[in-house]
């Protein structure tokens, strides 16, 4: 899906059967297909899909042209269901199989939650219609989807929204994801992949991991056996101190020549929003960030925001998430973006 108009002072559109490409300047180039969208600066490279696997940006095709390192997961900012804490237990019987949530077990830990609306959406809604934003200096991509299965007694239609921010000359992207709720809870919450799963053989892919409420770097050797995400390097929100930023990010490395690349980061603006975060193995690093976990009613919403991408060192991902603290929601259109608080 296209939006029309382009205000930028060099620009040109070609158009062929099924494929659209716009180059603009040397700074962007995007071009557009059945299956998804994908996105040039002259910094990285990513696609979005619109089938098969969404949300986020696509397994594998977020490359940093600096270093030649691309992401080394499933994808980045990936969506999945609507939440709360307890158990499903009492009416499991009754509930659509993909919204079943077991506990007590080494992927999911101990503590009791249970979806409130489904499905996964990045496994499970199998198509979504990205829209495309060009700015004078940047390109975005929105998306949205209404959840269409329910718990017992609730309602299905919440609306997750998500924005996508490329700023020219930038190693990363700005990122939002919204939830327009339909139903109402004690403690809502949506849960993601942030920035995204490491998937390694003994570390192969990565050499530490960056979680900045703990200590120091974790390395990359106490993932080569699985445990369960509450087990170890796990934060969750009024148990552990809160902590002045959120990062969680991973140190490249080439798999055949172990040549150390840049980190790859995914910051969450606002860390008073974050309810819990794992880093966990279970076959590759698992990095599940839940946002929200707090009282809302029907018709009201709840946001996170996010920079995700490529960084040289500790202190430059500190710098830019300095840069633009504080905000848990993102406004854009062809005029321009701005994180809101």
């Amino acid at each position: 899906m296209r939006r029309s108009g382009l205000y930028l002072t060099t620009c040109f559109l070609c158009c062929t059967v099924g494929l659209t490409s716009l180059a603009v300047g040397e700074e962007f180039r995007v071009t557009e297909n059945d299956d998804e969208i994908q996105i040039e600066t002259s910094k990285l490279s990513a696609a979005i899909r619109k089938k098969g696997y969404v949300t986020g940006v696509k397994a594998q095709s977020f490359v940093d042209k600096q270093t030649g390192f691309r992401d080394a997961g499933y994808g980045l900012d990936i969506v999945d269901w609507i939440m709360e804490p307890g158990s499903d237990e009492a009416y499991r019987d009754q509930l659509d199989k993909e919204l079943v949530y077991q506990f007590g077990n080494a992927y999911h830990g101990k503590t009791p939650k249970r979806s409130i609306e489904g499905p996964q959406i990045c496994t499970q809604a199998k198509q979504v219609s990205p829209k495309i934003i060009r700015g004078k200096d940047f390109v975005a991509v929105t998306m949205d989807f209404r959840y269409r299965t329910a718990a017992p007694g609730k309602k299905t239609g919440s609306l997750w929204q998500q924005t996508l921010v490329f700023p020219a000359g930038k190693r990363y992207f700005v990122s939002c994801d919204k939830i327009t709720a339909v139903n109402s809870s004690d403690a809502m919450f949506l849960r993601l992949d942030m920035p995204g799963h490491i998937k390694h053989t003994k570390g192969d892919s990565f050499s530490e991991v960056y979680l900045s409420y703990q200590n120091k770097p974790i390395p990359s050797s106490e993932f080569f056996e699985n445990f369960a995400p509450d087990e170890r390097f796990n934060y969750t929100r009024g148990r552990d101190p809160l902590p002045k930023r959120m990062i969680r990010g991973y140190h490249l490395r080439d798999r055949e020549t172990a040549k150390p690349g840049p980190w790859l980061a995914g910051m969450t603006l606002q860390p008073d929003v974050v309810s819990e975060a794992w880093c966990h193995q279970r076959g590759y690093v698992c990095m599940i960030e839940e946002f929200g976990s707090r009282s809302i009613k029907a018709g009201e919403s709840f946001s996170a925001a996010f920079v995700v991408g490529f960084f040289d060192s500790l202190d430059e991902m500190h710098a830019v998430y300095d840069q633009f603290a504080g905000h848990a929601g993102l406004d854009v259109s062809e005029s321009g973006w701005k994180l809101v608080k």
